[in-house]
C-alpha cells in the first residue's frame, strides 16, 4: 500500500480543507428534513431534489444553498451546483464547498487570471487546494518560472514538501522537460516515486521518453515487486518491447489541477470521512473525466457509503479499452452483491474471467461470490482455477485453499476438504481461521480430539476476541468430556456473540453437563429464539433445541442413539 502523504502531510491538509457544518433551515421544513433524511443515508440523488424543493421556497437561506451545492458536488453536478455556488459568493457566504465548486468551475473553463485574482482569505478553498492551483494556472498562463516558484513555496509547509514535488514534477513533465522531472523523482532515494501507484507509474513514462527503459523497468519491479496487475504489466510489456511510453498521468494544465484534487482525495482516504473525500474525488473526475484513478477512488466511496448504484454506474464509466477495466469490473461485480444483486454480480464476474482467463482474483472473487450463494460446487471450479494460475507460495494462496476447503466440507467431500486445510496450514501454519475451522470440523466429526483441542487453543492465542474461537475452545472441551472447563470459555463466548444461537445452544449443553439444568433450559430458549427461520442451512436445529428443551440432552442423546452425558442433574 502506498500512502500519498506522511502522517503529518495527512494532519495539515484536514485541518486546511475541513468543511463547516451546514445551517439548519428556518422555513421549507419538510423538504428540508426529508433532504437531511436524505443526507443521513448518503442519498445524494434524493437530497439534491429535497433540497433544490426547499430551496425555491426559501431562497434566501444560506444553509439550503450550501446542502444544494454540496449534494449536487456529491453527485459531481458542479456545473449545476455553480450558479448556486456563484450566488454564495455574490451575497458575501463563506461556504469551502462553494468555494471549491467556483475555482473547479473556473479551472475548467480555463479561466487563469480569474483564479490568481480570488482572494484566498475570503474565496479560498484551503492553503493547500489554493496553493497549488495558482501554481497550475500560472503554467496557464504561460509563466512557467512563477509556477515553480509557487510549487516551491507550496513545499516550505509542513508536511508537504514530497506532495508539492510530485505536482512540480508533473509540471515539468507537461512541457516537456523530462530531465528537470526525473531530477526530482531520483532525489532523496525516490521519495517522490513512492508517494503512490501514480507517481511511480508517471516516472516510468518519464524514464521511457528519456529513452532509459530499462531503468523504468528496474523502478518498477522494485516498487511494486512480481504481481499479476494487468495494468502494471500492460506497462511492463510495453518497456520491455523497447516502446517509448508517452507521457499521459498530466497533459494539460487542467489535468494538473485534477491531479490537485485526486492526490489529496487519495491522502484522505482512510483517514477522513468517505463522503469528505468524495467531494475532492468527484471534483478531480468533473475536471478531468478520464481520470481513472478519481473514477474508481469515486465509486470504492459510494460503495462504502451505501449508495450501491450510484457505485455501479461510476464503475462502468471505466473504459473497457483501459488497463484498469478489470479492477472497475471486479468493483462492479461487489457492489451489484452488496446491493443484492448476486446473479447480476456472477454475470459480470464470469464475463471477466472469460475475458482475463490467467488472472487468479477475478477466479477467486467468483469463487467467494458462489461460495456465499451456497453453489458449493461452482466456487470450488471457481478455486480451482484461481489456484491453477496462483503462483506456489504467493500471499493470497493460503486462502485460496482455505476457501476452497470450505467449499468441499459443505458438500460433505472431507477428505478433499481436510486436503486444502492443511495445505493453507502449510502455508499460513499460524492462521487462526483456517486452525479454528480445521478444529471445529474435527471436533464436529469427534475425530482427532487432542489435535483439535491444540489447533483451537492457537486459534484463541491469536484471536482471544473472536466469539467464533471461542465457542470452539468451549465446545472441544465439552466433547473431551472436560465439562467444567468448558463452561468459562463457552460463557466467554456468549459474551461476545450474545445473539448467536449457535453458541446460546452450546453454552446450554454445556450447562446441562455439569448439573445446571435450569440454566441449561434458558440457554436453549435463548438460541431458539435467535435462530433464522429462513436459514435452513445453519447449525442450531430449532427441532432439536425444543426437543432438548422438553427432555433434556440425556433423552435426545438416547433418541439419536448417543450414550448419555454423564451429569449431576439438579432436577
Amino acid at each position: 500500500m502506498f500512502s500519498l502523504l506522511r502522517h503529518a502531510a495527512v494532519a495539515a491538509i484536514a485541518a486546511a480543507a475541513a468543511f463547516p457544518v451546514p445551517v439548519a433551515a428556518q422555513s421549507s421544513a419538510g423538504a428540508y428534513l426529508a433532504g437531511r433524511q436524505a443526507v443521513y443515508r448518503s442519498d445524494y440523488d434524493a437530497a439534491a431534489r429535497y433540497y433544490i424543493r426547499a430551496l425555491a421556497l426559501d431562497p434566501a437561506n444560506p444553509g439550503l444553498m450550501e446542502n444544494v451545492v454540496l449534494a449536487q458536488l456529491s453527485l459531481g453536478e458542479l456545473k449545476r451546483a455553480y450558479p448556486v455556488a456563484l450566488q454564495m459568493e455574490d451575497l458575501g457566504l463563506r461556504s469551502q464547498v462553494a468555494q471549491m465548486v467556483v475555482a473547479a468551475n473556473l479551472s475548467a473553463d480555463g479561466k487563469y487570471d480569474e483564479l490568481l485574482a480570488r482572494d484566498p482569505e475570503t474565496k479560498g478553498v484551503g492553503p493547500l487546494v489554493d496553493g497549488l492551483l495558482m501554481a497550475w494556472a500560472y503554467m496557464g498562463k504561460g509563466s512557467v518560472g512563477k509556477a515553480l516558484e509557487q510549487f516551491d513555496k507550496v513545499a516550505t509547509e509542513n508536511g508537504l514538501r514530497d506532495f508539492a514535488r510530485y505536482h512540480k514534477a508533473m509540471a515539468l513533465a507537461s512541457v516537456g522537460d523530462y530531465e528537470g522531472a526525473e531530477a526530482i523523482f531520483a532525489a532523496d532515494d525516490g521519495a517522490v516515486t513512492t508517494l503512490s501507484r501514480r507517481a511511480a507509474l508517471a516516472r516510468a513514462e518519464v524514464l521511457s521518453q528519456l529513452d532509459r527503459n530499462d531503468q523504468a523497468l528496474a523502478m518498477l519491479a522494485d516498487v511494486f515487486g512480481a504481481g499479476p496487475d494487468p495494468s502494471l504489466t500492460a506497462v511492463a510489456d510495453r518497456l520491455a518491447a523497447g516502446e517509448k511510453l508517452p507521457f499521459t498521468h498530466v497533459r494539460s494544465v487542467q489535468d494538473g489541477m485534477a491531479e490537485v484534487f485526486f492526490t489529496i482525495g487519495a491522502a484522505l482516504n482512510s483517514e477522513a470521512a468517505d463522503d469528505y473525500v468524495l467531494v475532492y474525488a468527484r471534483t478531480a473526475s468533473f475536471l478531468r473525466p478520464d481520470h481513472i484513478d478519481a473514477l474508481l477512488l469515486s465509486a470504492e466511496l459510494l460503495d462504502e457509503l451505501g449508495q450501491y448504484d450510484l457505485a455501479v454506474a461510476t464503475y462502468k464509466l471505466v473504459p473497457p479499452g483501459s488497463p484498469d477495466h478489470h479492477a472497475a469490473e471486479l468493483g462492479r461485480a461487489e457492489a451489484l452483491r452488496r446491493a443484492a444483486k448476486p446473479d447480476a454480480a456472477i454475470e459480470v464476474l464470469e464475463q471477466l474471467a472469460r475475458n482475463h482467463p490467467t488472472l487468479p482474483a477475478i477466479h477467486s472473487a467468483l469463487g467467494d461470490l458462489q461460495r456465499q450463494q451456497e453453489n458449493y460446487a461452482k466456487a470450488v471450479q471457481a478455486y480451482d482455477k484461481a489456484l491453477d494460475y496462483t503462483e506456489d507460495g504467493s500471499t493470497g494462496q493460503w486462502f485460496l485453499y482455505y476457501a476452497r476447503g470450505i467449499s468441499h466440507e459443505r458438500q460433505k467431500q472431507w477428505e478433499q476438504a481436510e486436503s486444502d486445510f492443511r495445505a493453507a496450514l502449510e502455508l499460513n501454519p499460524d492462521q487462526p481461521q483456517v486452525l479454528n475451522y480445521l478444529g471445529y470440523s474435527l471436533v464436529e466429526k469427534q475425530i482427532k480430539l487432542d489435535e483439535a483441542l491444540d489447533m483451537i487453543q492457537r486459534a484463541v492465542a491469536a484471536r482471544p476476541d473472536s466469539g467464533y474461537i471461542v465457542d470452539s475452545l468451549g465446545w472441544v472441551l465439552f466433547r473431551l468430556g472436560r465439562y467444567e472447563e468448558a463452561v468459562g470459555h463457552m460463557e466467554r463466548a456468549v459474551e461476545l456473540m450474545p445473539v448467536d444461537p449457535v453458541v446460546n445452544d452450546h453454552l446450554g449443553d454445556v450447562y446441562w453437563a455439569v448439573g445446571r439444568a435450569r440454566e441449561a433450559e434458558f440457554q436453549w430458549k435463548r438460541a431458539l429464539s435467535f435462530v433464522d427461520p429462513e436459514d435452513t442451512d445453519g447449525e442450531a436445529d430449532p427441532e432439536r433445541i425444543r426437543r432438548k428443551i422438553e427432555i433434556g440432552l440425556d433423552a435426545v442423546l438416547a433418541e439419536e442413539g448417543v450414550a448419555p452425558l454423564k451429569v449431576a442433574n439438579d432436577g
